[in-house]
């Protein structure tokens, strides 16, 4: 009917009732005939001189098919080049006709290491006589762009120390100055640690050979096209020959963008067979990409009146192998407040641990865990409300930003003043002993790609949706909603699909907050062109004008004139029908949008602190964000809480952990520290609507912005609770006793 209003209201995923019901098909569930299994070799070693790669005995397993050394398949680029750069690099594979034969064929491969000096803590690598760990600098995120994590900063100044992949500098005004006219000056270190993505299911691909050439691809990714580009380069087949098909993902967060797709496609192609490799929990922690390590030390200057006058950074991100951004860290810290003296420098650290990638908001959730944490600080030895402390120096729209780029208008101040008003925070004067409450701030600027969407007429008179967006997270059903809106049809006549490569339109990666941003108005542009289509075709058979048209459910017709009307199903059969006088109504939609929606969210914890254990608990929280328009306000909901707990992990929980040779010490679900439902308290979410220019009916990206002030927030909310500051995440009862008694002691 005119007017509809699906965009709004909180309605189930239509991809929910297959998951609940357990028809959901996953990588691993994929079934082709005559497949093979392939099963990784890694290296024991962090660093070591790769003497030789034994395979005799792999080949003399029953049913193991073929094995190969890494440099027998460089053109995958997962393997290592004659030195092992990490523990779990991959080193050779198995390819057999089933698991246990893989399995027992990789553990028949002997390879002789020489080892070599390694290095497994930033800090560590840049001294002048650390092991160097590679001759050439590793490669920047290749995603980075697509999560809208570009920074770009001027050119550095400063001196590029050992074991340095990149050096990132940002600069504006004199912090010196600043030091000298300041009331107060507050200084310190944070860390925050390594992080796995947390996806329940692991990495896993299939690839086959088609008879007449090209390649077949099923997998559990993000990102479709970029798969088929990776698969391409590796195998040397035209992009328009690799077909990939992106199966149901168990969770991806940023981890899923392509990582064993080549070596699947040409295993598959040396072979003629089709071939599985999926990574069981172990090898995932080892081979995958998590979030970086980062060791941010800040330096900020106020006057009495709680102005911010300075801020000087120095951020060190522990890559491993390759990936990081120092630089767009330093962009993150650098933008939020109004500061107009600023020093930010940037290393980007190259050490002996797997590469680092993409995880909700990367490199966001360590930028802010110090800066919110120190401007906490700040307000608490001037003895200023920290919220009104915030607001005083809240960035405006206009005001640049380190790399001179102008803050756009946001819902920043009205999230925060959502914080003053809830009755957490109005309550404070009654907390118990050991309870205490913080906030923090976070943004994420979100990303940027073309998208092509399609919507059609079927001769049923339903409408099909067709996007090459993958759908993690609800997306389909938003574009539904976006599409009944745009067309003026019910929701129950419309389906979305997801094709391939080969036949879907284009649309990015699944990623950065952007998918119902940048594919969301190419879907309403495909629905409004249909429309008119529609309009078209009915005004030539009910001989009235297009103007005097509208669509009312299944039916166009005449407004004001109910009994004058044509159905959309004999539209379609008129338009579909053999020896049809009508062409079919097909129409389409392009988008290209060349202006970041940011993302904005203030949070609020309440905690309590045993202060006899140390042990942190969080008993309430709230979470206000800037979502511009909630497509689907129920999902909208789901995604912030979904954040806040990955928030929340990382904030008490969760560290991947090395020691000193860069062994990996917690690689497993047995020890590694995901929260559970009994860890969580209750999260309030308020949504603050202030309309994107750009986004479908105003909507801005919501995925990331909730993931990120998380660790700041809880770390606020301790020391509120027991005047202990705790600089390292995730916060365990020993950081908080070990403060305590060095606070007693001082």
């Amino acid at each position: 009917m005119e007017g509809t209003t699906a965009v709004g209201e909180s309605l189930p995923r239509i991809d929910g009732p297959e998951k609940l019901r357990g028809q959901a098909t996953y990588v691993a569930d994929v079934r082709l005939p005559r497949t093979l299994t392939a099963r990784l070799v890694l290296s024991t070693y962090a660093h070591a001189k790769i003497a030789s790669i034994d395979l005799d005995g792999a080949l003399r397993v029953p049913g193991v098919v073929a094995a190969y050394a890494g440099s027998d398949l460089a053109k995958t680029r997962l393997f290592a080049e004659g030195e092992a750069m990490h523990v779990g690099e991959p080193l050779a594979v198995v390819v057999a006709e089933d698991d246990a034969a893989a399995e027992d064929g990789a553990d028949a491969v002997r390879i002789t290491y020489e080892p070599l000096p390694a290095v497994a803590d930033a800090m560590a690598a840049m001294r002048p006589d650390a092991p160097l760990t590679r001759e050439s600098a590793g490669e920047a995120d290749p995603n980075a762009a697509a999560h809208g994590a570009v920074a770009g900063g001027a050119k550095p100044t400063r001196p590029k120390p050992r074991n340095v992949n990149e050096v990132s500098e940002f600069a504006r005004g004199d912090v010196e100055q600043a030091w000298k006219d300041a009331d107060v000056v507050v200084e310190d270190t944070y860390r925050i640690a390594r992080v796995h993505q947390g996806y329940l299911e692991t990495q896993g691909s299939v690839a086959a050979r088609q008879p007449r050439g090209g390649l077949e691809v099923y997998t559990s990714t993000q990102s479709p096209y970029d798969v088929q580009s990776s698969v391409a380069r590796a195998t040397g087949t035209p992009s328009s020959e690799v077909r990939v098909v992106a199966s149901t993902v168990g969770g991806g967060f940023g981890g899923k963008f392509g990582l064993l797709e080549p070596l699947a496609a040409e295993l598959a192609q040396r072979l003629g067979r089709p071939v599985k490799v999926v990574l069981d929990r172990v090898q995932d922690f080892l081979v995958s990409h998590p979030a970086p390590e980062a060791i941010i030390k800040l330096k900020m200057a106020a006057k009495k009146d709680g102005t911010i006058t300075a801020l000087q950074g120095e951020l060190v991100l522990d890559e491993g192998s390759a990936g990081s951004d120092a630089g767009f860290a330093c962009r993150l810290i650098g933008t939020i407040y109004r500061i107009p003296n600023l020093d930010l420098v940037g290393y980007d650290v190259l050490t002996h641990k797997p590469s680092v990638g993409a995880y909700r908001g990367p490199d966001a959730p360590q930028a802010m865990y110090a800066l919110e944490s120190h401007v906490d600080r700040l307000a608490r030895a001037l003895g200023i409300d920290p919220i009104e402390m915030r607001l005083k120096n809240i960035v405006q729209e206009g005001d640049p930003d380190p790399q001179g780029s102008p803050w756009p208008h946001t819902g920043l101040v009205e999230c925060i003043e959502r914080l003053r008003e809830h009755p957490i925070w109005k309550g404070r004067g009654q907390l118990a002993d050991g309870e205490g409450v913080g906030v923090a701030l976070g943004f994420w600027p979100g990303g940027l790609q073309p998208a092509v969407a399609a919507c059609r007429l079927n001769a049923d008179g339903s409408v099909t949706v067709q996007v090459g967006a993958v759908d993690l997270t609800g997306a389909h059903t938003a574009f539904a909603q976006i599409a009944a809106d745009s067309l003026g049809v019910p929701m129950d006549q419309l389906r979305v699909s997801m094709g391939d490569t080969l036949n879907s339109p284009f649309a990015g990666g699944a990623g950065g907050s952007k998918t119902i941003y940048t594919v969301g108005p190419a879907v309403a542009a495909a629905a409004q062109d249909l429309r008119r289509q529609i309009l078209a075709l009915a005004a030539q058979l009910l001989e009235a004008a297009p103007e005097d048209l509208e669509i009312d459910g299944g039916n166009v017709m005449v407004r004001g004139v109910p009994a004058k009307a044509i159905s959309l199903s004999r539209l379609g059969r008129a338009s579909t029908a053999f020896g049809g006088q009508h062409p079919p109504l097909h129409g389409s939609g392009r988008t290209a949008i060349g202006k970041q929606a940011y993302g904005v969210a203030a949070h609020l914890a309440k905690v309590r602190v045993d202060r006899e254990t140390g042990e942190v608990r969080v008993t309430g929280y709230v979470a206000a964000q800037d979502v511009g328009r909630a497509i689907n306000p129920a999902e909208v909901v789901g995604q912030i809480r979904g954040g806040v707990v990955q928030g929340l992990g990382r904030a008490l929980f969760e560290a991947i952990r090395h020691d000193t040779t860069g062994q990996p010490l917690n690689p497993s679900m047995a020890d590694y520290g995901l929260p559970t439902a009994a860890d969580l308290p209750p999260i309030d979410v308020e949504l603050v609507e202030v309309a994107s220019e750009l986004g479908p009916f105003g909507a801005r990206g919501v995925g990331e912005p909730p993931a990120i002030p998380g660790p700041a927030c809880v770390a606020n909310a301790v020391e509120d609770a027991v005047g202990v500051r705790v600089t390292t995440a995730p916060i365990r009862p020993e950081h908080v006793l070990a403060d305590r008694l060095a606070a007693a002691s001082a």
